[in-house]
């Protein structure tokens, strides 16, 4: 395919400039002239509608992908064809980088491609489970309602997404408070006290030496903090890109308590949700796992599915798969069993996927609850420990006055 950048009058009689993606000069003016433009020039350029390198290398926001695809699925019902939306979009998208993406989507659909081909260009910003329901659309010729599902369940992701992140905002936002007030009296106050402690030579307590240990090391070594810290890092995103640190990172996330629990819950109601949509869609029950297994970000969840699918691909029952594996709790083997024998495995599958949501945003809430009187004792005794640090030593001085 080539990029061809073209003059020509609009319908309207607009003059109008351009590029479009074919196979060949002939190919690009035909598609042209389907458009009902009148074709004034039209060279073959190097010019590269692609997106810049640096550009791909930037990640197009998650409501960016649900606000298209709502936009998107709200006209392909309302009949409008997929070029024609994307070219809609685009003048009504604010990221730059989007609209690029858009534009080149819309070259290689109006070049004779396909959607799912055209998104499958693009990883970084789509999924393989989203270009995965757009081809299942598109060869079942029920792309409008596909879409219509996918804004659904996208949107469902952002307000289970936005409950979590605003039920942790309040902890995180003490805990930073207490990291800043912390620093401030590390490197402002306690060289002022140490200065008078020093000019009247008074014994210092333990706790008051600590105190100023670590304020001196915060002052004058902080680069060296910086150098283990990042060492660390370093460090521990390497062993977690093995498969030896990946598994027993996953493991110890899983068995820490409470948050090991939120992770799990979390984990069944994106896959369950997912699942349920993909096999509503179309998609053959062991495609559908293998989509899914690449976007679990557990690798314990991921042996499990991929153990899961080839025992139903050897005939297992999808239930009984299910309840061999400790990672699904035992509810999710009984709904699937009922599923199997009513034959509305995803509707079961999207029940569940409440169900898991509902107690997730309920152990949230519990979660952030708990944490309030936990950081507010750490907070008293942290803050104790300065204070008696602080005032001791002058304690001790105005008792030798006396």
């Amino acid at each position: 395919m080539a990029f061809y950048k073209y003059k020509a009058i609009s319908p309207e009689g607009k003059p109008t400039v351009g590029l479009v993606e074919a196979t060949s000069g002939d190919q690009a003016s035909k598609l042209l002239k389907e458009k009902q433009l009148f074709v004034i020039s039209l060279l073959e350029t190097n010019e590269n509608a692609f997106i810049s390198r640096f550009d791909k290398l930037q990640k197009v926001g998650f409501n960016d992908i649900v606000n298209f695809t709502r936009q998107l699925s709200t006209m392909v019902v309302a009949g409008l064809s997929i070029p024609d939306s994307l070219n809609i979009l685009q003048k009504q998208t604010t990221n730059t980088i989007f609209v690029q993406v858009l534009a080149d989507i819309e070259r290689a659909i109006v070049g004779g491609g396909n959607f799912g081909d055209a998104l499958s260009k693009y990883p970084q910003h789509f999924s393989p489970i989203y270009i995965s329901l757009i081809r299942a659309g598109e060869a079942s010729g029920m792309l409008d309602k596909v879409l219509e599902q996918l804004a659904d369940t996208l949107e469902a992701q952002r307000e289970f997404r936005g409950k979590i992140i605003g039920a942790l905002i309040y902890p995180a936002i003490i805990v930073v408070g207490m990291v800043i007030v912390v620093i401030i009296m590390m490197i402002v106050v306690m060289p002022k006290l140490t200065d008078l402690y020093r000019d009247f030579g008074i014994e210092l307590p333990i706790t008051t030496k600590m105190l100023i240990g670590i304020s001196n090391f915060v002052i004058h070594d902080w680069w060296m903090a910086l150098l283990i810290i990042g060492s660390i890092v370093y460090a521990f995103v390497r062993w977690k890109k093995t498969d030896v640190g990946s598994y027993a990172l996953d493991t110890i996330i899983l068995k820490v308590p409470l948050f090991g629990d939120l992770q799990k819950k979390t984990i069944l109601v994106e896959f369950t949700r997912t699942l349920a949509m993909l096999l509503s869609a179309g998609i053959h029950i062991l495609d559908a796992l293998k989509i899914l297994k690449g976007s679990l970000n557990n690798v314990l969840f991921r042996n499990a599915i991929d153990d899961i699918a080839k025992r139903v691909e050897k005939g297992f029952q999808l239930g009984e798969t299910f309840s061999s594996h400790k990672e699904f709790p035992p509810i999710v083997s009984q709904m699937l069993k009922v599923g199997e024998e009513t034959g509305r495995i995803d509707d079961t599958l999207l029940k569940l996927s409440k169900y898991f949501q509902t107690e997730t945003e309920n152990m949230v809430k519990g979660l952030t609850t708990a944490m309030e009187p936990i950081i507010m004792v750490i907070l008293g005794v942290g803050i104790g420990f300065i204070v008696f640090s602080v005032i001791t030593p002058i304690y001790n001085l105005t008792a030798q006055f006396k």
